[in-house]
């Protein structure tokens, strides 16, 4: 598993796949292509670039502390 932070949020790597997979004939960028792969891979909910790839992440929720309110009782 191969983590990424981006912006003081932290993922998990789902998919790394080049840039060139994702432009037409003419070397435009098709974003239907990149949405479909997103909703298409599981756990992924994200998409990051860097210079040669397209990133398809998972976000790492941050911990959320819940509070007790209940008194515990000892018999």
């Amino acid at each position: 598993m191969e983590l990424y932070k981006h912006n003081d949020k932290c993922y998990i790597i789902r998919r790394r796949i080049s840039h060139a997979n994702f432009t037409n004939k003419e070397g435009q960028l098709d974003a239907d292509k990149i949405k479909a792969w997103r909703d298409y891979l599981p756990f992924v909910d994200h998409v990051l670039r860097t210079k040669t790839h397209y990133l398809f992440v998972e976000t790492i929720q941050d911990a959320e502390i819940i509070e007790n309110d209940t008194e515990e009782v000892v018999g």
